[in-house]
């Protein structure tokens, strides 16, 4: 028997170019070790700053773009991108995904969702990182939010950097083998967990395992997260080689978090 193909969909920001790229490759990395295999399919909502003004205006183009793959009978749906969620207020992500499942369930598709912004809480939950340290592309009052964000979901931030990239392209354009030198210079010291990328746009994944090497505690990010809330939303073990500590393998059968 063929293994089974799942529709992967993402909502994606229009000038997003790394959701693309880093969920597929880690998808891609779990069928060298395991039998399902995987089609990615994308609706984009118009974005090419990252304001407030434009993070709102974007995110209530999500229904179209849910409605839209829902047509595709996608098996899972993730929201990618993670500030546009944290911007509209404290346990947002919740409402998101209770939205956009019911705009698929209308359309007769129904398909789980997952947000990257509840993908990064449920994956430092997964991993019982109650202290973190995290970097962002963002100017510095989005990082707040974003910080502001993880403290109401029971996750102090003992330190964080602002690297203050506006251009959503330019943070896409981001060196990933700068980042385990920048994580490295903040107090990491009694983190449980280090957040390499905050935000999907900035790829870090090639950077993952050299993070926890340098830093000697596990190293996620908002697309290693979705990845791993994909697979489980799926019923899938949560599993890839490449992706760090949490696709390790050690929590392959995590227990979803629900609301």
């Amino acid at each position: 028997m063929a293994p089974r193909t799942y529709r992967i969909g993402q909502i994606v920001p229009s000038s997003n170019v790394t959701m693309e790229t880093e969920v597929p490759a880690i998808l891609r990395a779990r069928e060298t070790i395991a039998p399902e295999r995987f089609t990615f399919h994308s609706s984009r909502m118009r974005m090419t700053h990252v304001t407030a003004e434009q993070l709102k205006a974007m995110d209530a183009d999500s229904d179209r773009c849910a409605v839209e793959l829902s047509d595709a009978h996608v098996d899972v749906l993730g929201y990618a991108c993670l500030v546009a969620i944290m911007s509209m207020g404290p346990g947002y992500h919740r409402a998101a995904q209770k939205r956009l499942h019911l705009r698929t369930a209308e359309n007769d598709a129904p398909a789980p969702v997952v947000t990257s912004a509840g993908a990064l809480v449920d994956g430092l939950h997964t991993l019982g990182a109650k202290k973190i340290v995290l970097v962002a592309p963002y100017l510095k009052p989005l990082t707040r939010t974003v910080v502001d964000y993880l403290t109401h979901e029971g996750i102090e931030v003992l330190d964080h950097t602002s690297l203050e990239i506006p251009g959503n392209l330019d943070v896409a354009a981001h060196d990933p083998t700068a980042l385990p030198g920048i994580a490295r210079r903040l107090d990491h010291a009694d983190a449980d967990a280090v957040v390499l990328s905050a935000c999907v746009q900035m790829p870090s994944l090639s950077a993952i395992e050299d993070a926890e090497q340098v830093l000697g505690k596990p190293v996620v990010s908002a697309a290693v997260c979705t990845a791993h809330q994909m697979l489980r939303r799926l019923g899938l073990p949560a599993v890839a080689p490449g992706a760090g500590h949490l696709l390790s393998g050690a929590y392959a059968q995590a227990p979803l978090r629900e609301p």
